[in-house]
């Protein structure tokens, strides 16, 4: 299909500074987990998105001194050589699918962890300060010898930048991990010199070193800035010691306006969910009166992100004044290659960012690559030779495959298999509707936008001539062996345990039977409408999303609520996506009782005893029902069932059944998607069951380029034989 003419201003170039972009959509900076250490993952993750029609493609925040890594978690590097030598790659990469490539610099002081370079004595701040992200480190004042030392640091970086073939400098100046915000924030700065007190003095920093890096790369660069423009009021942001953009934030926009070439605004306090906020508390766009108010504050270019997906947003985005070009980063992880679906007019081809952060998460966690929920491809460019948008057909592609359940796994299994052109797929789901255990997490409050996971792979499959579709029919295993499919993939997926087994020690939780006491409940049970009473306990052991989730819902419904859980935070894995800040204080408004270090020591029918983990005393909290989020158990027995009659499955002519998702093993929605597109990418693999080798980016000894593909021995793996 053709554009739709509506969306032709996003594909006007923009001109930034001596640099030229093809369109106005614009990949944003963000985390991936490649670094300077992972050339070719940076690489080829960058490269597909140039691929897909990003104008721009850009790295992580990248460190411009030692004493400013930050190990564990994995950032950019451009302090030597060998960084150059290894970014080429990437900026090459970009520049041949079209792209201009930008690199985000960064020093962070008291806020870089420094777990690799152990650079403690030599790490600068703006004042004494000591960064408070739980991790034990500091910074101390700069003295204005070392102001000029730190300033120089950034004009070798962006030397170094040039060198390594980069076209923009965006020099990092948001949510107070960078020295130059640091210097203009007053929560962070409290010199008594010419760098501290009024606007000017704290602006002092980062004016000087835009100037710095100006001169040193001329004309051969555009200067950019990613600016936290606003830093909020309580509880969200830091008040009075930040900065607004109608004060401060503005103000130093206008300071520095003639001395960069474009403005990339963010939301920028220390609890950066603000800036890349979750979908259950951030609607698309949510900074728009903000950045229509910083509008007025520059004459240069503005870049603004939003978690935006629909063109629609876009264009209106453009047209009202508020930005010159559409900034993104997790849409342009959810799809890569949304530009180009833009431009051809399929934009229900689009794989629309559902905004749980899932990709945050392993930033935060520590040194681990990129997922995300929607698009299993994403941090496998490189290192699997995965493309969102482009399939080979399978060796085995004359057979029929059957998949039985058509939850995240099932779906995006049968997906795939129908994309590597499998003769016929047939994807069967019991209920009446597909979608598994999604369609019920995506009906909670403020969770609706999850619902993508199963409106996506909808459309994809109904597109696909050689996947059919049947619901409202559950397989026995006589059925599967009389289907008549050479392959069969069992993805029932799993569910909670009605008794509450949880924690190492594997065991129930004495007097809890939810599949006989009306008085104890499970989540699936909740789901199908069991009614926990006016007084319910959520007992919490799985410490992500869905207790609290369940939690706000029942106080909404004006139940009286205890949230219990033996874990030191409520849902401790929203911390990582981002939500918990938001998700704790609502609850604690909307008088959810909240029980930490505490377990469920007994369930009777009208209480539940509650045991402090520490010393082991007790309370009695009267209820009317308890819900167990603990463990959840795979639903297998179809599966084992199969695989317990090998002499049946040759009989009939099947020769392989596989299961995938919690069916395998229970675990998060994004490891469902990615398992069931692993197990179909890799169907006509000796063994599709085991995954895969995939490149290892490590230093080899006496190694060649051919050492690091796919095919070489030196990533092989030989498999343990089986004896019968």
């Amino acid at each position: 299909m053709p554009r739709d003419p509506r969306h032709d201003i996003l594909f006007e170039p923009v001109q930034i500074g001596p640099k030229r972009a093809r369109n106005r959509l614009w990949q944003a900076s963000h985390c991936m987990g490649g670094g300077a250490e992972r050339p070719g993952f940076q690489a080829e993750h960058r490269a597909v998105k140039a691929e897909g029609g990003w104008a721009v493609v850009g790295t992580e925040y990248t460190a411009i001194a030692p004493e400013s890594e930050d190990m564990p978690r994995i950032a950019g590097r451009l302090w030597d050589q060998g960084d150059v030598r290894n970014y080429r790659l990437m900026t090459e990469r970009a520049h041949e699918n079209g792209a201009l490539a930008s690199v985000q610099l960064w020093y962070g002081g008291p806020f870089a962890c420094g777990g690799e370079s152990r650079m403690l004595g030599v790490r600068k701040a703006a004042s004494h300060a000591r960064a408070y992200l739980g991790v034990p480190v500091a910074g101390r004042a700069m003295s204005k010898e070392e102001i000029r030392e730190v300033q120089q640091y950034y004009v070798r970086a962006a030397r170094l930048a040039r060198d390594a073939g980069f076209d923009i400098v965006c020099l990092l100046c948001s949510t107070a991990i960078d020295i130059t915000h640091q210097f203009l924030l007053p929560a962070l700065n409290n010199r008594t010199d010419e760098y501290g007190g009024g606007l000017e003095n704290r602006a002092r920093f980062a004016l000087e070193t835009y100037e710095q890096v100006r001169e040193a790369v001329g004309d051969d660069m555009a200067i950019t800035v990613r600016l936290g423009v606003d830093t909020l009021d309580h509880p969200y942001g830091m008040g009075d010691l930040g900065i607004r953009v109608d004060g401060d934030g503005g103000g130093f926009m206008e300071l520095a306006d003639d001395l960069i070439d474009m403005w990339d605004l963010v939301i920028g306090p220390l609890e950066w969910g603000e800036q890349a906020g979750p979908s259950r508390t951030h609607p698309t766009n949510w900074a728009r009166d903000i950045m229509m108010e910083a509008r007025g504050h520059t004459k240069k270019l503005l870049a603004n992100v939003g978690r935006l997906t629909d063109p629609g947003t876009m264009v209106e985005m453009i047209e009202s004044g508020q930005c010159d070009v559409i900034a993104a980063a997790r849409p342009t992880i959810s799809d890569p290659y949304l530009p180009q679906k833009i431009d051809e007019g399929r934009l229900d081809d689009i794989r629309e960012c559902i905004g749980c952060n899932m990709c945050i998460s392993k930033f935060e966690v520590g040194a681990l690559p990129i997922v995300c929920t929607q698009n299993a491809t994403i941090g496998e460019e490189y290192r699997r030779g995965w493309h969102p948008e482009k399939f080979t057909t399978a060796a085995n592609a004359d057979k029929d495959v059957l998949v039985i359940g058509a939850g995240p796994a099932g779906m995006e299994c049968a997906r795939i298999l129908g994309e590597r052109g499998m003769n016929h797929v047939h994807l069967v789901e019991a209920d009446a509707e597909i979608g598994g255990h999604v369609k019920d997490i995506s009906a909670l409050p403020r969770l609706g936008e999850w619902g993508r996971v199963i409106n996506y792979r909808q459309i994809q499959l109904d597109k696909l001539k050689n996947v059919e579709l049947i619901t409202g029919e559950r397989l026995t295993k006589e059925q599967v062996l009389e289907y008549g499919a050479e392959i069969v993939i069992v993805a029932t997926g799993s569910y909670w345990s009605t008794t509450g087994v949880h924690d190492v020690e594997n065991q129930p939780i004495p007097g809890a039977d939810a599949e006989s006491q009306d008085h104890v409940l499970t989540p699936d049970q909740v789901f199908a409408g069991k009614d926990p009473g006016k007084r319910v306990v959520v007992f919490d052991t799985d410490g992500y999303f869905l207790a609290a989730t369940l939690a706000e819902r029942f106080a909404k419904e004006d139940r009286e609520v205890t949230f219990v859980t033996p874990l030191a935070e409520t849902a401790p894995y929203t911390e990582k996506t981002l939500e918990q800040p938001r998700l704790v204080r609502l609850l604690r408004r909307l008088g959810v009782t909240i029980h930490n270090y505490t377990t469920l020591g007994r369930v009777d029918a009208g209480a539940a005893t509650l045991v402090d983990v520490w010393d082991d005393s007790e309370r009695v909290v009267e209820c009317d029902g308890v819900v167990l989020v603990t463990q959840r158990v795979p639903h297998e027995s179809l599966f084992q069932e199969l695989r317990a009659d090998p002499a049946a499955l040759e009989r009939e002519g099947i020769e392989a059944v596989y299961r995938v998702g919690d069916c395998a093993v229970p675990s998060t929605i994004a490891d469902a998607v990615f398992e069931g597109h692993r197990l179909a990418r890799e169907i006509d693999s000796p063994n599709p069951e085991y995954p895969l080798p995939y490149i290892r980016e490590r230093r080899l000894l006496d190694a060649s380029e051919d050492d690091f593909k796919l095919d070489s021995p030196t990533i092989a793996i030989s498999m343990p034989q089986v004896r019968a």
